[in-house]
């Protein structure tokens, strides 16, 4: 057992009952982005939130101890993405990458966005020339500091 295939069993399982990733966050009582990060083994849940999901995903006491391990974060299965919409971001990274790089220190200096002390909203956008997908990303600025 692994924690790769504890993530094989919460997608089979959420196919199997016809689960909604939003119905899921809202059972285990955080956003669905973070909800959805961490049942693909990105996040690290706590006791409590591991036992939501085990409810839900009919995991066993072992499978709910993998949940609660650090996982191995960024783990993509290729260096350069080849699902189409994973290497799209990979794309906007390539192309738009240096422009954020440049607005963000401009704005605030030498510095990252976090992504640990982050925040991210997915939400569909009606529009008449077709539906658009609105992604929010939003990150605590960390300055490099001088020593």
């Amino acid at each position: 057992m692994d924690r790769a295939l504890v993530t094989k069993k919460i997608i089979e399982t959420k196919v199997r009952k016809g689960l909604k990733w939003g119905s899921i966050a809202t059972e285990i009582g955080e956003s669905k982005e973070w909800v959805t990060a961490a049942c693909l083994g990105q996040m690290t849940f706590t006791k409590a939130q591991a036992e939501k999901a085990g409810i839900l995903f009919d995991l066993t006491d072992e499978e709910l101890a993998w949940l609660q391990i650090v996982p191995y974060k960024g783990s993509l299965p290729s260096q350069v993405p080849t699902d189409p919409l994973i290497y799209r971001w990979y794309e906007i990274v390539s192309v738009y990458g240096t422009t954020i790089k440049e607005l963000i220190h401009e704005e605030f200096g030498d510095g990252i966005m976090s992504a640990i002390d982050f925040s991210m909203d997915i939400q569909r956008e009606p529009d008449p020339k077709g539906d658009r997908v609105q992604v929010v990303l939003s990150g605590k600025f960390l300055p490099y500091k001088v020593y």
